[in-house]
């Protein structure tokens, strides 16, 4: 800020220099001893103290370059078009620093990520709001009304980015069950599909299974209500609770697929046009290249956000569309590429059941063909946990009225 200079000493004795500059306080850094001279650096403030230290050691000081604002200022002066632009780009910056530019959801599987931007378009959650329009509480509680199945959601700005992060659950929405426990109320663990209990861990609540029992979908498999008895072995009450466990479960899981015997097949030529494309805001600027004269052909799109540093993203998309030729030709499945198809969905179900916590311990797999048409069944055993949490089917006890007791003389 102050402003510092690289300097050249030489003459007769620059040792004596430097040590009459620290004498007098002046701070020097950067010495390097090239024999005849020495470099080194000085503060703008210090060079203005050198002269008389000059003449009493004999030696000679040369300005070989010069560092900071003042000398920066003094530059500028000639320049003032590129200060006015650096002015008006710092306050384009600064203002639209003040909008999202950009909207992100992490953590969702279920609900697609076109069918959030959807969500938030349609209640007013878009690219281009400003930033003190954006009310985070109304977005997370708006989420979690919409989707059941988000359990939890946070939203934030971060720079010009709007970022929502869900947590996705097929079992109770968190609102729910923190009412259940405002009000007192009792809440049952119930099964989600019929099989056979493998295992059960209570934690809280009692259970209504055991392992080795079949149960259907719906079946209570741990009560949210302890019950409180009288002396007699009635009930009294009930301490209700949130049911609490791991239940697992063993059930069958079951696909079905087909595949026509006949297919179309596109075979590219080789031949493409590009595109190139900018979108600036709404707008959307293409290039033109001639005009498309395939017969047959498909286009794929591809674009980049601009973002500068990390989450500073830019109404400004750069990218390309780029248009295939493709001839057309009938073809007929062989038995091996059906198979091949069949085990492709096949592994894609698995994987979807395991990311879920599904275990498969048993696949049955049957392919036939009728009329044209490949069909294939599979079977699926698995190990899995369930349990959803639904309000207990327990109904509060009515206090009786006890007889009073008469006691004989």
């Amino acid at each position: 800020m102050k402003g510092y200079l690289a300097i050249r000493v030489s003459g007769f004795s620059p040792e004596r220099f430097m040590n009459l500059c620290s004498h007098h306080n002046i701070f020097l850094w950067d010495i390097e001893n090239h024999g005849e001279f020495y470099t080194m650096k000085i503060s703008l403030k210090g060079f203005y103290h050198l002269k008389g230290i000059t003449r009493k050691t004999g030696t000679r000081v040369v300005i070989t370059k010069r560092y900071g604002l003042p000398f920066l200022s003094v530059r500028m002066r000639k320049r003032r078009i590129f200060i006015l632009g650096l002015l008006g780009s710092l306050f384009f910056w600064l203002w639209m620093s003040g909008f999202i530019w950009a909207i992100e959801v992490e953590g969702n599987y279920y609900v697609t990520t076109d069918v959030f931007y959807d969500f938030c378009r349609d209640n007013g959650f878009e690219v281009g709001m400003k930033k003190k329009d954006v009310d985070i509480e109304k977005l997370e509680k708006s989420i979690r009304t919409q989707f059941e199945i988000v359990t939890w959601t946070s939203a934030q700005i971060d720079g010009t980015r709007l970022l929502i992060q869900v947590k996705e659950n097929d079992l109770i929405s968190v609102g729910e069950k923190d009412d259940a426990e405002k009000e007192g109320e009792g809440m049952d663990l119930v099964a989600e599909k019929e099989g056979e209990i493998v295992s059960i861990i209570t934690r809280r609540g009692v259970p209504g299974v055991t392992a080795g029992m079949q149960v259907e979908k719906g079946d209570v498999l741990v009560e949210g209500g302890v019950p409180i008895y009288n002396d007699d072995g009635t009930i009294k009450r009930y301490d209700y609770c949130i049911a609490d466990a791991d239940v697992m479960l063993r059930c069958v899981y079951e696909m079905e697929e087909s595949i026509k015997e006949k297919y179309i097949r596109k075979m590219y030529t080789g031949r493409e046009k590009r595109r190139p494309f900018i979108i600036i805001g709404t707008k959307r600027l293409i290039l033109p290249v001639g005009k498309n004269q395939y017969e047959e052909s498909d286009t794929v799109e591809e674009k980049k956000q601009l973002c500068l540093f990390e989450n500073y993203y830019l109404p400004l998309y750069i990218g390309q569309i780029c248009v295939r030729e493709y001839v057309t030709e009938e073809k007929i499945y062989s038995k091996e590429e059906v198979k091949a198809l069949f085990e492709n969905k096949i592994q894609k179900f698995i994987e979807t059941l395991q990311e879920k916590g599904v275990q498969i311990i048993e696949k049955n797999v049957t392919i036939s063909k009728t009329s044209g048409v490949w069909k294939m069944k599979a079977d699926f055993l698995a190990i899995e946990e369930t349990g959803v949490l639904k309000k207990t089917r327990l109904e509060p006890i009515e206090p009786s009225e006890q007889p009073e007791e008469i006691q004989e003389e």
